[in-house]
């Protein structure tokens, strides 16, 4: 939970971050990756977004997959959907990855792999993948899917690795 909790407040500040407070470190393909210096400090992190969202006809907001590691060693790798919207907790995100299936949990707006396992297990679809799949559904109740690229992934988590 403490894991969780640290998770949380480092992957909230990353996104609320002004973009000068953020460093560009990095293009590669479909991802891009970024560092940031906060209280805990350096957070290290590949960031995408979708090629196709659907239903077309609604307002999807700011939709972001990333992939992030702490300097400190306080998380390595750790996958996190976000969504533009608040996410409805009883019916959490799913990533699909070929015939890969991961489950995750609602805080708020983002949607998380509970267990480290689980987390590695993403990442490592990711790197042999080329297309992952996210389905979500607002408070609302609409049902979304998100469809992102992962050409240029295992590069980005390289550099990632390096810079943390």
């Amino acid at each position: 939970m403490i894991r969780l909790l640290a998770c949380l407040t480092a992957a909230t500040l990353a996104l609320a971050a002004p973009a000068s407070a953020q460093t560009s470190r990095g293009n590669y393909s479909d991802w891009h990756v970024f560092t940031l210096d906060g209280p805990d400090g350096l957070v290290c992190y590949a960031l995408t977004t979708p090629t196709e969202m659907t239903p077309q006809n609604v307002d999807h907001g700011q939709v972001f997959f990333m992939v992030s590691s702490w300097a400190n060693n306080q998380a390595r790798e750790q996958p996190r959907f976000i969504s533009g919207y608040t996410l409805r907790p009883d019916n959490p995100p799913r990533a699909r990855i070929g015939s890969d299936r991961f489950d995750m949990f609602v805080a708020d707006r983002d949607g998380f792999v509970e267990e480290t396992e689980d987390e590695r297990r993403l990442v490592r679809a990711m790197k042999a993948g080329a297309v992952m799949r996210v389905e979500a559904t607002s408070q609302r109740g609409t049902a979304t899917a998100y469809e992102f690229s992962l050409s240029g992934i295992t590069a980005a988590l390289n550099r990632v690795e390096e810079l943390c």
